[in-house]
């Protein structure tokens, strides 16, 4: 049996999925919450394989939801609408696995989670062309947005280089690479060099199996 748990704060959606996946001879729903924060209780009571949320909850959002119950070990699938899948792709930085418009069928609802359940991703295709236009905008915007010396720092950075080490590798001061990195950061809407690691990878600007000038 899939053991499901289900979040929405609509309570037709919550009902209409609840009873959907229950009447499946190998799903079994072993929670339905109204929030996000409920959610997350449930999912350490319940355990459930897979955690279909909602991406707009009250009290704690999807988003944060699904990163707290993919850590306890479950999938999480987010359901979404067209108008709101802008926050697909924070969703799948927090660990979901898949995303599901809410207008779905019913079969294609239990197929879904069946999906998930056995470890492969899905996304609905009006969210993989939003995804598509969303990695292409980034990576235009570090394209257009950033000088040459900046985006030089934000590969070095990426290559998980100090500061200190950037400033030998681009012969300038620590300060000069400081004033690169604050800019990188203002520019992109980036919290800190993390999120600079990540946006560098997702955007090409560096790809896996690159080495730093540093690497042996």
């Amino acid at each position: 049996m899939i053991k499901v748990l289900v979040a929405d704060d609509q309570p037709v959606v919550l009902r209409g999925f609840t009873a959907v996946l229950a009447a499946q001879p190998d799903i079994a729903v072993v929670g339905a919450a109204p929030d996000g924060a409920e959610a997350v209780r449930l999912a350490r009571a319940e355990q459930p394989d897979v955690a279909l949320l909602d991406i707009r909850m009250p009290v704690l959002n999807g988003i944060e939801a699904a990163r707290a119950i993919t850590e306890l070990g479950a999938k999480a699938i987010m359901i979404t609408t067209f108008d709101l899948d802008e926050y697909v792709y924070d969703a799948l930085l927090a660990g979901a696995s898949g995303f599901l418009l809410k207008d779905i069928r019913a079969e294609e609802l239990a197929n879904s989670v069946r999906i998930i359940a056995r470890g492969d991703a899905l996304l609905a295709p009006k969210v993989t062309r939003r995804l598509i236009a969303e990695f292409t905008r980034r990576r235009v915007q570090a394209e257009t947005l950033l000088t040459p010396r900046e985006s030089e720092v934000l590969r070095l950075i990426a290559r998980g280089l100090s500061n200190a080490e950037i400033a030998a590798e681009l012969v300038v001061t620590e300060h000069t690479v400081k004033t690169h990195v604050a800019r990188v950061l203002s520019k992109l809407g980036l919290r800190d060099r993390t999120q600079a690691v990540i946006h560098a990878y997702e955007t090409g600007l560096v790809h896996a199996g690159d080495h730093g000038p540093l690497a042996g």
